[in-house]
């Protein structure tokens, strides 16, 4: 099957929907690739390197006659009449803001697959533009906020004077969020962090900041994986909230959105007028009209109290060599599902929820909205009532406490015998594993989640089984021996303790005092 990437046509879009080394994975499929002339050059992508990957570089008629098509955006007016009746077309479509593109789709018998439409799942990670463009953005409304506020993001003491760090408030602890909040700390930053799912808490404090609570309202719980619309109640408790935390901030950055839906107003022209004159909020929702109401999407307002509010709709776009990157191993794992047998032939399964989830038309028919899907992260509600007794066995057997006090006793005098007939040094070694076990379950269990990584766990459980065994023979005979457990003494010591001192210090730094 030949794929066509063609140039965006969108004014101020750098991105392009494949990469060199995309396109040789997507040959690798058994496909062909043609590229338009020029498509890649914004995202530093020159044709030759198109041309070294495999692909035929062409004009744009041929691109968007191809049997596939991968684009950033919609196509407009023009190419959507170059699209031939039963091609493929994969791209941001935003099928709940453009029916009548839809239905032109539909009309010309195109199969859309909308990549920004893809369900919030596990397996379907992968395809997820939403989240590897939500990721970029939030990176860079960061940067973009440090590039527009007047001083320094972490803390600093100089002979001239402390610095205190920037407080940086995070509205929405989506993908988005929490990228900007990673991002915000790693600058030096104190960031606070507010959302309407409180499951999103742990995720929030994991990273170095602190979530503050809104109350829930039971109709805001998402089933979906996206944010619902908020009932009157919770939204007054939205806003008394972000009032509250935005007077205090120095940077605001706000990512809240809907699918289908406008972006919820969260940050009032009252509530930027009790904002300190230089502090800045970046806005993520301009797109979609914004979550402050004095948002210009696309341009960077000054209110009449000097906060800098900036509406830039293009946020992945001002990073389109790893924006293209990302969006193309998007396309490459869709088309991958597409093409099970890796032969060049595109296989659309309906009965397949994700591709269900992404189909928005096909033959002649628009697909959307698809059928729900339901991803909650919230524990369900407790039963009323509690359940039933699970029903006995047909053989009537019952489970008798006893006999788990039988098994104890039986193990027991097993262990016993094994001890009896043993060697001498029996009792000595399953003492030090004893030990170990305990030293190393402490060890792990005193080390902050924050800072719990795979390989931290492993290093301290090792050096604690180290430490203990190194411990019982240092009174050995032997003096290579006792030198050997002497040596490890030490290093297993310097590790452990070492370890600590290094997670207190990291964790010291999330702790600065409150300025005055």
């Amino acid at each position: 099957m030949q794929i066509g990437v063609p140039r965006e046509a969108t004014p101020g879009e750098t991105r392009v929907a494949a990469t060199p080394q995309t396109v040789g994975r997507l040959i690798a499929l058994g496909h062909t690739v043609t590229v338009e002339s020029g498509a890649g050059e914004l995202a530093s992508y020159p044709d030759e390197l198109y041309a070294e990957a495999g692909a035929t570089i062409g004009p744009s008629p041929e691109v968007w006659g191809a049997d596939l098509v991968v684009a950033i955006d919609p196509p407009d007016p023009e190419q959507l009449d170059q699209l031939r009746p039963g091609a493929y077309l994969a791209a941001q479509l935003g099928p709940g803001q453009h029916p009548d593109l839809l239905e032109a789709l539909a009309e010309r018998g195109v199969t859309a697959l909308a990549m920004d439409a893809v369900p919030r799942i596990s397996r379907a990670q992968t395809l997820d533009v939403l989240s590897s463009m939500a990721n970029l953005g939030g990176y860079r409304a960061v940067i973009e906020a440090a590039n527009a506020y007047g001083s320094v993001f972490t803390g600093q003491v100089t002979a001239a004077g402390s610095v205190p760090p920037a407080k940086v408030f995070v509205i929405g602890t989506g993908v988005a969020g929490l990228a900007a909040i990673g991002t915000a700390s790693s600058l030096g930053a104190v960031v606070r962090a507010t959302d309407i799912r409180p499951e999103t808490a742990e995720q929030v404090e994991s990273m170095g900041a602190e979530f503050v609570p809104i109350a829930l309202d039971p109709n805001a719980t998402s089933t979906d994986g996206y944010a619902r619309e908020m009932g009157e109640e919770l939204q007054r408790r939205a806003l008394e909230v972000c009032a509250q935390e935005c007077a205090a901030a120095d940077i605001v950055i706000t990512t809240a959105l809907i699918p289908g839906r406008p972006a919820p107003k969260l940050v009032t022209a009252d509530t930027v007028a009790a904002m300190r004159p230089g502090s800045v909020l970046v806005d993520m929702a301009a797109r979609n009209g914004g979550n402050c109401e004095l948002t210009e999407p696309g341009a960077v307002r000054t209110s009449d109290n000097g906060v800098q509010i900036v509406g830039y709709t293009d946020l992945p776009a001002r990073l389109p060599t790893q924006a293209s990157q990302l969006f193309g191993t998007n396309v490459v794992n869709l088309i991958a599902l597409l093409t099970p047998n890796q032969d060049g032939q595109l296989v659309l399964d309906l009965d397949d929820e994700v591709q269900r989830g992404l189909t928005v038309t096909h033959e002649h028919q628009v697909l959307w909205p698809p059928p729900p899907v339901s991803v909650s992260s919230t524990p369900p509600p407790a039963p009323s009532e509690p359940p039933a007794p699970a029903a006995e066995p047909e053989t009537g057997a019952t489970r008798d406490p006893r006999r788990g006090y039988v098994a104890m006793g039986l193990a027991a005098v097993l262990f016993a015998l094994v001890a009896s007939v043993s060697p001498p040094s029996f009792l000595g070694h399953f003492t030090v594993f004893a030990l170990a076990v305990i030293v190393g379950f402490y060890v792990i269990s005193h080390v902050t989640h924050a800072l719990h990584t795979p390989l931290l766990a492993e290093t301290n459980a090792i050096s604690g089984i180290i430490l203990v065994g190194a411990i019982l023979q240092v009174g050995n005979e032997d003096l290579l021996v006792r030198s050997l457990a002497l040596a490890a003494t030490v290093v297993a010591s310097i590790n452990v303790f070492g370890g600590f001192a290094v997670t207190g210090r990291m964790l010291a730094m999330f702790r600065r005092e409150e300025s005055a």
